[in-house]
């Protein structure tokens, strides 16, 4: 089932398990502690109806309210108990042969692995810039992430693009798509990316992104042109997420989205997997009855709906503002930081990094170790992007686990 050189408790590993209660929070990447108060709201409204079976109609609903969201038909949507239930249904199409890019979040790996499918590790090197030829041309499963976690990478759709081939299928995790969004920051910006024939503008300041929005159309890098990759299609999709393929229907391309990390829902445990239908039909073989709940099907409908949209894109503009403030006060705290990063998170390389997250520990704060994930050691550590206050005792954590 598994190689002698893969550990599967490796694989199993999750930050949640380095985050104790009571401790500073950077090693989970869920932004705060709870959904909004409006989303709560629409929950607490649903508690009344949790006597009855969900229905199709809430299920339809659902569907239709994520596909409007992506340009889709809602027989493209299925709904998942988190985008984690999505990585357990890939076994069941039965690929001969899965390839997985790394680094990246290690459970499709290890659904896969459990099922007893082959898996080609394709580890990318620093700076981790995905490579379609090195994928096995006899791959019919290809498994990547984007932007990817730990590294922060955002891969060019039309990159991705070119890893379809006859009889593949190509799996992308958008766990973390809608926390993304380019500030058009000066030239020394870790995610300075200026606008095409034209200089860039001036970031967003930290913590204060909703009084300094940009347009999220705009802000965007420009996608090298789809006809330059054969066979790629330029997809549709919401403003702001143009390196995302959700909008994309294809026979042979699978997108996984989560409500977890934007929306604070780690415990509702929402999420589902955009695709042909005849493919999703192959996912749900075997699936029990009513495999959503009600305030699951709830949240995803809300969260799918236009001012939720729009409110993620504000939470994605905050960001990026608190990422560039804290690359720099790492950076200068001489930390070798991942960059460009585009996620909600950063991965680090220090000295004797178990070291340091045991005196961070002792200090209260988690950071996520970052050697689980097949091609980085242990001097790499991974951390959520957080708020000045929060980072203020992170630096001086790391100041004094350091020096």
């Amino acid at each position: 089932m598994f190689e002698d050189s893969v550990d599967p408790a490796m694989l199993r590993h999750h930050g949640d398990v380095e985050a104790r209660p009571g401790m500073l929070d950077f090693a989970v990447n869920v932004q705060g502690t709870a959904p909004p108060a409006w989303l709560r709201a629409r929950l607490t409204a649903r508690l009344t109806d949790l006597g009855r079976y969900p229905d199709a109609g809430e299920e339809l609903a659902a569907r239709t309210a994520v596909a409007a969201r992506h340009g889709r038909t809602p027989d493209e949507v299925l709904l998942l108990a988190g985008a984690a239930e999505g990585f357990a249904m890939l076994p069941r199409l039965r690929p001969r042969l899965a390839a997985v890019i790394h680094p990246s979040f290690t459970e499709p790996e290890l659904a896969l692995r459990e099922a007893g499918v082959p898996v080609a590790r394709v580890v990318l090197e620093r700076p981790y810039t995905l490579d379609p030829t090195r994928v096995p041309e006899e791959a019919d499963l290809v498994v990547l992430g984007n932007p990817t976690n730990p590294t922060s990478i955002l891969h060019p759709a039309e990159t991705i693009q070119a890893l379809r081939r006859p009889g593949r299928i190509v799996v992308v995790d958008e766990a973390f798509a809608d926390a993304v969004f380019y500030l058009r920051a000066s030239a020394g910006s870790s995610t300075a990316r200026p606008e095409a024939g034209g200089a860039a503008t001036q970031p967003v300041e930290a913590g204060d992104a909703a009084a300094h929005r940009v347009d999220a159309g705009d802000a965007a890098p420009p996608s090298a042109d789809a006809d330059a990759v054969p066979g790629a299609v330029r997809p549709k999709g919401i403003s702001g997420e143009r390196e995302s393929l959700a909008g994309l229907s294809a026979p042979d391309v699978l997108v996984l989205r989560s409500l977890t990390k934007t929306w604070a829902l780690a415990g509702l445990r929402c999420g589902y997997v955009l695709g042909a239908p005849e493919v999703l039909a192959r996912l749900t073989q075997g699936r029990p009855h009513w495999p959503l709940g009600t305030l699951q099907l709830e949240a995803i409908r809300a969260t799918a709906e236009p001012a939720a949209v729009a409110e993620s894109q504000h939470l994605a503009q905050r960001i990026a503002a608190d990422r560039d403030a804290m690359i720099d006060r790492l950076t200068a705290l001489g930390i070798d930081v991942h960059t460009p990063a585009t996620g909600p998170f950063l991965l680090l390389r220090v000295t004797d990094g178990a070291l340091v997250r045991k005196h961070l520990a002792d200090r209260g704060i988690a950071v996520r170790r970052a050697d689980t994930f097949p091609g980085l050691g242990p001097d790499y550590l991974r951390v959520a992007v957080r708020g000045r206050a929060e980072v203020d005792r992170l630096i001086d954590g790391l100041r004094a686990a350091l020096w």
